[in-house]
């Protein structure tokens, strides 16, 4: 059953992720790879998904959780949640060595046995927040 095979290849890349695996995260992609929300400096392609993945273990140090999985024809949904700590740089951000959890949804295009095609929604701003890289606002400054 195709629905039950993405979802395996889907566990399979969080797994990767969680055990710092980019190089085999990445075989899992096509060549041709399409990502819809490159993070800056990310190239195109399979080479493309171990930049990101390699960014995201090194400046992040994730550890994925996956909540539900969901899979109908070529296309699986993820909702996770990541604890992470900001370890390395990340997206030009020196670490500052504080933890954050956040939720987010990847939903992917499985060509064959590979993902070929991806999107996502994050929680960005709570991130940020819990970084301590949001400036303060007026109403949390006024005592």
């Amino acid at each position: 059953m195709a629905a039950e095979q993405n979802k395996r290849i889907a566990r399979r890349l969080y797994d990767l992720l969680n055990a710092a695996d980019v190089q085999a995260a990445g075989d899992l992609a096509t060549i041709d790879y399409v990502e819809h929300d490159p993070l800056p400096g990310q190239g195109t392609g399979r080479e493309g998904v171990v930049d990101r993945f390699s960014m995201i273990v090194s400046g992040l140090a994730p550890q994925f959780t996956v909540e539900d999985i969901v899979s109908e024809g070529d296309t699986v949904v993820v909702r996770w949640t990541n604890a992470g700590t900001h370890i390395g740089e990340f997206l030009g951000i020196p670490p500052t060595g504080r933890p954050f959890t956040i939720g987010g949804i990847d939903v992917y295009r499985v060509d064959g046995d590979l993902l070929c095609e991806h999107w996502h929604q994050i929680d960005q701003l709570s991130m940020l927040g819990q970084l301590g890289l949001l400036p303060e606002t007026a109403a949390s400054s006024v005592e």
